[in-house]
């Protein structure tokens, strides 16, 4: 549940899973599920159950309930893991029961939904893991898949992680290409501030460095709420951290892997943005099997 809050300060969840719903199924479904249809009697009953065949991270469990209830609000699903729990080979997440047709016709979406769910949870809580000790925060990106960026996120959340901003509307994100095209980093940050100020908005602005020169060039400036360091050496890092000295949040990017995730936490920085929680992970593998009476 706090994770599903904590997304909620990004986005409309219940606008964002109702969207999807209604995608996922006209993708899918369309005008009927005519392998159900044809061989399953309109009004048979049966049960399945998600088993589990790799080891990970549960996440997906509370989304898989509202994909079987947008099916048919009439199946039963009893719950035994609960999201964001380590699951191993051969464990049952929960039973499903009710209509065969619907338990079939929401069998694929609820897989797919919960295969990249587990996934990102599970690659989230390895880099969490590596740095517990620490006071730096895992980061994700917005480098996630177009239409079902509200779930990743929420993964990330299940996984220990914390979500950066959900799009380009929440927060300021001043990047290189930003900063080049504005005509540098003082005009990029003025125009910035002048821009929130004309059209009363209250939104965060981060700033991203490329070199120790910019770290300076943006402490000189000011009004700023964090500054990046992208793909700086350790060395740079640990000097950046020194030089804002608390001043504003600070955040490390690029070349980030769980090889590396310590020593760049170790500098000092309050967060390490993470783009392969999201955009490199492989399913993590289960199965909805059907239960014989």
């Amino acid at each position: 549940m706090k994770s599903l809050i904590a997304l909620l300060n990004f986005v409309d969840m219940e606008a964002e899973i109702r969207e999807f719903m209604h995608t996922a199924f006209s993708e899918d479904v369309k005008d009927g599920d005519h392998s159900s249809l044809a061989c399953i009697p309109e009004n048979a009953q049966n049960k399945a159950r998600l088993l589990i065949k790799e080891n990970g991270i549960l996440a997906g469990v509370k989304l898989a309930k509202e994909v079987f209830r947008f099916v048919d609000e009439a199946l039963q699903v009893d719950v035994f893991i609960e999201d964001g729990s380590p699951v191993e080979s051969g464990d049952v997440v929960f039973q499903v029961s009710g209509k065969a047709q619907s338990i079939l016709t929401a069998e694929r979406i609820v897989l797919n939904c919960m295969q990249r769910m587990s996934a990102i949870a599970t690659e989230t809580r390895k880099y969490v893991d590596r740095i517990v000790d620490l006071n730096t925060k895992i980061l994700d990106t917005r480098k996630t898949t177009p239409g079902i960026r509200f779930m990743e996120k929420w993964a990330v959340l299940i996984g220990g992680g914390e979500n950066h901003r959900f799009g380009l509307y929440d927060m300021i994100m001043l990047k290189d290409n930003h900063i080049d095209f504005a005509g540098g980093m003082k005009q990029a940050i003025l125009k910035t501030k002048e821009y929130l100020d004309q059209n009363n908005k209250d939104l965060k602005i981060e700033v991203e460095t490329r070199n120790l020169q910019e770290v300076q060039e943006v402490l000189s400036i000011g009004g700023v709420d964090r500054i990046m360091l992208d793909n700086f050496s350790l060395e740079d890092t640990r000097a950046a951290v020194e030089l804002i000295d608390g001043k504003y949040e600070t955040e490390a990017s690029g070349g980030v892997n769980l090889n590396t995730i310590r020593t760049i936490a170790e500098c000092g920085v309050d967060f390490v943005s993470v783009g392969a929680i999201t955009h490199s992970v492989h399913n993590l593998d289960m199965s909805l099997k059907a239960m014989n009476e």
